[in-house]
C-alpha cells in the first residue's frame, strides 16, 4: 500500500509542476517585422497580451527605431520622452504591468505612415480568453502545451484509477 501512495504522490508532483500558464514572445509583425507598410492594429487584433509577455521589435536600424510613448503622444506621433527611445533593431519589451501600451516610430513621418502600435495588456492571472491557435511565429519558450498538461492530468488518473481498482496480491 504504501508503494500505491508514492506513486500517487509522483504523478501528483508531475501533474502539479507543469506550469499553469506561461509567458509567450510576440514578434511585431510577424515575419514582416517593424516596418513601414505592415497593419499593425491587424496584426495585435486577436492576440491576448498578459503581464510576463515579451514583445519583440525587429527592425532595419539604419532606417526605423521603437519609442515607448504615452497615449497622447501616440495620437500625435511624437516621442516627446527621448529617453524613451530605442534603437539596437533588436527590442524586448517585457509587458510588466497591465494597461494600455503605445509604441511608434519616430523617424521621419513614420508613425503617420502606420508604424505605430496600441495594445493592451491584461493581468497574468486574470481570465483567459478561448484558447486561439497563435500565429506562427509566436512561441513560448519553456512552455508545457495545454494538450500536454491534460494528458499528464488523464495519465495521472487513469494510474490513480488503476492502483486503487487493482486488489494487493
Amino acid at each position: 500500500m504504501a508503494s500505491k501512495a508514492f506513486l500517487i504522490a509522483v504523478i501528483a508532483a508531475i501533474a502539479f509542476a507543469v506550469p499553469a500558464s506561461a509567458a509567450y514572445n510576440y514578434t511585431v509583425g510577424d515575419d514582416a517585422g517593424w516596418k513601414l507598410g505592415v497593419n499593425y492594429t491587424q496584426w495585435a487584433e486577436g492576440k491576448d497580451f498578459r503581464v510576463g509577455d515579451k514583445l519583440v521589435f525587429m527592425y532595419n536600424k539604419d532606417a526605423h527605431n521603437l519609442a515607448k510613448v504615452s497615449g497622447d503622444d501616440f495620437k500625435q506621433c511624437v516621442a516627446s520622452n527621448k529617453s524613451n527611445i530605442l534603437s539596437s533593431g533588436n527590442e524586448e519589451i517585457t509587458l510588466s504591468a497591465p494597461g494600455k501600451k503605445w509604441y511608434i516610430c519616430s523617424v521621419a513621418d513614420h508613425c503617420s505612415k502606420g508604424m505605430k502600435l496600441v495594445i493592451t495588456v491584461s493581468a497574468a492571472d486574470g481570465p483567459a480568453p478561448p484558447p486561439a491557435t497563435p500565429p506562427p511565429s509566436t512561441s513560448a519558450a519553456g512552455e508545457v502545451s495545454p494538450s500536454l498538461k491534460s494528458y499528464v492530468w488523464i495519465l495521472g488518473a487513469l494510474a490513480a484509477f488503476k492502483l486503487f481498482m487493482v486488489d494487493d496480491q
